[in-house]
């Protein structure tokens, strides 16, 4: 080997090595183009909202495009496999939603790991579910309806927007939890099934503040109870269940962001910190608690964690239902 080529080995073998994951690691420039937000569910309703607001608020703050991209289908199967074999750079975000966990235990085979695939960035927030009756409904309260169904054994009923949609997992919670024997009516929508509440063919039903806010109003439903664990801002005297009568109960829903498993952890960063300031924005929390939403912003870590103990929790809710997927 002559001297000059072992010189110029010599050269190339002092440059140190940096490895591939570091360079993706700088978050320094991130994002430098636009970024898309998956959403598993079709436009509108409270899950579109969410995420168009966070959109819309982080385009203003990073000057680069945030996309809603809406993919629904699979009950949210679609939209999170996408997200999940996506290029881990954090230019494809997932809105999860509480289906992002109850499907573990939903489904016998998801098409990706729910705890393996994704990496938690943080809550955007968590509303709870209002339980509503019949108006003519001879009950007030849960306790009235427990003593109602206790009474009547398999004459009451209950809608829901699908077997093992929240709704249905939310009354299957109940019954066991008040230890009463109420009939489950599946529907393809809320709508639907609140015709039938309104009618008095189906005594009761679950669903969001915003949507069973006028009906409640307007007569058309008694609220009873309310599914979260605390009492909720927008609805402050309506009870929870949990205090009505079965400790514990706590069925509410709630969104979150979610990335590919590898994405590189000071991207996570960026994206929990730009996306928890941005829910402190006055206007934002006013925005989202007017749809009856509680703002969270939680740590990735706290986020990992929820998603974990929900998994657990909802899977024992999913049990109880025998619940099978449409």
């Amino acid at each position: 080997m002559n001297s000059f080529l072992r010189a110029w080995l010599c050269a190339i073998a002092m440059i140190p090595v940096i490895p591939a994951t570091t360079i993706a690691a700088d978050s320094s420039d991130y994002p430098n183009r636009s970024v898309r937000f998956i959403v598993p569910y079709t436009p509108g309703a409270i899950n579109d909202f969410v995420a168009r607001l966070v959109a819309v608020k982080l385009t203003d703050a990073w000057g680069k495009q945030v996309v809603v991209d809406n993919r629904p289908g699979g009950g949210t199967q679609i939209g999170t496999e996408l997200v999940a074999k996506s290029n881990p750079d954090g230019y494809t975000l997932l809105l999860a939603p509480t289906a992002f966990v109850v499907n573990v235990s939903l489904y016998p085979k998801l098409p990706y790991d729910t705890l393996r695939d994704f990496a938690a960035v943080t809550q955007i927030g968590a509303a709870p579910y209002l339980m509503v009756c019949n108006a003519q409904l001879p009950v007030k309260s849960v306790k009235d309806l427990i003593a109602l169904a206790k009474a009547k054994p398999g004459q009451l009923s209950y809608a829901s927007t699908g077997s093992g949609g929240s709704a249905h997992l939310m009354g299957e919670m109940f019954k066991v939890g008040a230890g009463v024997d109420m009939i489950h009516v599946p529907y393809k929508g809320l709508a639907p099934g609140l015709t039938d509440v309104f009618s008095g063919q189906v005594s009761c039903t679950f669903g969001t503040q915003v949507a069973l806010g006028p009906h409640i109003k307007a007569g058309r439903v008694r609220a009873i109870g309310l599914t979260g664990a605390r009492r909720s801002k927008s609805a402050p005297d309506v009870p929870t269940i949990a205090e009505s009568g079965i400790p514990g109960y706590d069925g509410s829903g709630w969104w979150g962001v979610v990335v590919p498993a590898a994405t590189p952890r000071p991207i996570v960063n960026k994206l929990n910190g730009d996306i928890v300031r941005l829910l402190k924005a006055p206007d934002v929390r006013e925005r989202l608690e007017g749809q009856g939403v509680e703002v969270a912003g939680t740590t990735p870590e706290q986020f990992a964690k929820l998603i974990r103990d929900e998994i657990v929790y909802w899977g024992k809710a999913v049990k109880a239902s025998g619940a099978k997927p449409d």
